[in-house]
């Protein structure tokens, strides 16, 4: 009877995932409230550090304080591992810390597991959680070296290598956390071709997802044999990097960027189209953008990465699957069809769901701080998208926000992080459909 009772308890994939994002959030907190933490020595208070502690467990990278100057070494050291963790999720750790010692995982291990990197199957999980293990280390360690090669020669070994670690990191797990100073992000750097080029890669790979990984590793280069998701994914980062970057190249060429160089705008113009899905890095002054670019960032973030991730927003695959549904809508076609392949309904359904969930959580969100602040509307729709994208880009206001602002950004981040994972997973929950269902009528639609 205990056994049974035991087992109706059991958390299931979401709960687990959720409790466990929340535990991680409030140990994080108490650490960076620990006088040590700072560089003054002063405690810091709960707000600032349950805020910089949920940015960082949801790899956003919006902060009330600066993280290169109010956090000391120890501080900058608990808000790395909050991100790593974050980024990789808590369940891939604690997976990979059982593949170290040898233990067996339960079936519902297996199956949380799976449901954190939206996996449809448990039965390659350990495998997989090994190629995500080993190709994190592998991608963070070559993009502390190349990082390193520019900021030991300006800031000494240690420091340029606490710098290069930092930045590869929170750049691989989507993080838009700097330890620059000032809130500065990586403006000095928005003509360094190895600074920008190595981020951008970081955060193209560690937002293609890990299934994407392991179905190239297995297929290597031949297309035709990858899974439609990877086609999908690969696809649609593809056209929003460079149609984003053209957008934002005659967007900013005669306002922000007119005195650059031609490569430089070429280099700025892919890094605004890279970094908002979903990093959260900025190599010129975001709250100096245009309105069109402005907008075309929100667009952008609001998207994100790639299921299964270190990125948020409402996923690559969710816009892919609209987009072609309103193609064969367009047509005339009774379903979607993708590379020869056609979409389920409970997919069309899901990124239905996924779209507006997130654009309501969004502009509730814009409309609370809108009655307690006084702050222009495009600000404040910029960052609660970014919060809510898990993205970490500002136009200057975050610390600027009160007490109940800041707790509506707190939340902000830790759906888009929870809730888009909890979405996903959802689909792969069987549940028993209805046996009574109601009398079908038309409605007028458009």
């Amino acid at each position: 009877m205990a056994r049974v009772c035991m087992k109706r308890r059991q958390l299931t994939s979401v709960q687990t995932i959720a409790l466990g994002f929340f535990l991680v959030i409030m140990i994080g907190t108490l650490l960076l409230m620990l006088p040590v933490s700072s560089a003054s020595g002063e405690v810091t208070g709960f707000i600032p550090a349950l805020f910089t502690s949920t940015s960082a467990s949801c790899v956003t990278g919006l902060v009330m304080v600066d993280t290169g100057t109010h956090w000391s070494f120890f501080g900058q050291v608990v808000v790395l591992v909050l991100i790593q963790i974050g980024g990789l999720g808590f369940m891939t750790i604690a997976t990979l810390f059982s593949k170290l010692v040898k233990r067996r995982m339960s079936m519902h291990e297996r199956g949380v597991m799976a449901a954190s990197i939206s996996s449809s199957g448990i039965g390659r999980i350990t495998e997989i959680t090994g190629t995500i293990g080993w190709g994190t280390l592998f991608f963070e360690g070559v993009g502390a070296l190349l990082l390193c090669i520019r900021f030991i020669p300006e800031r000494g070994f240690w420091d340029g290598l606490w710098f290069g670690i930092f930045h590869s990191v929170a750049a691989f797990c989507n993080a838009g956390f700097d330890i620059i100073g000032n809130y500065a992000s990586l403006t000095a750097y928005y003509d360094d071709a190895l600074v920008c080029v190595t981020i951008m890669a970081l955060i193209t790979i560690g937002g293609l997802g890990f299934l994407v990984w392991d179905d190239i590793k297995r297929n290597k280069l031949r297309w035709r044999r990858y899974e439609l998701q990877t086609k999908l994914v690969l696809l649609t980062s593809a056209i929003l990097a460079v149609g984003g970057a053209v957008v934002f190249f005659f967007l900013e060429r005669n306002r922000m960027n007119a005195g650059m160089t031609f490569g430089e705008q070429v280099l700025v113009s892919f890094f605004s189209s890279v970094t908002p899905r979903t990093a959260g890095f900025n190599s010129v002054d975001t709250a100096a953008l245009s309105p069109g670019s402005k907008l075309l960032t929100i667009i952008l973030m609001f998207i994100g990465g790639s299921s299964g991730s270190t990125a948020g927003g409402v996923k690559t695959t969710t816009i892919a699957v609209l987009v072609a549904c309103l193609i064969a809508g367009v047509r005339g076609k009774r379903d979607p069809e993708v590379f020869g392949r056609r979409i389920s309904n409970d997919n069309v359904r899901q990124a239905g769901v996924m779209v507006f969930m997130n654009l309501y959580l969004a502009l509730t969100g814009a409309l609370l701080i809108c009655l307690v602040q006084d702050f222009e509307l495009t600000d404040v729709l910029f960052e609660v998208f970014s919060a809510m994208g898990t993205v970490g880009m500002t136009t200057g206001i975050t610390r600027d926000l009160n007490d109940f602002s800041a707790i509506i950004i707190t939340l902000l981040m830790y759906l888009g992080r929870v809730g888009s994972l909890s979405f996903a997973m959802a689909l792969l929950e069987r549940r028993a459909h209805a046996r009574v269902r109601c009398p079908e009528e038309a409605v007028t639609i458009g």
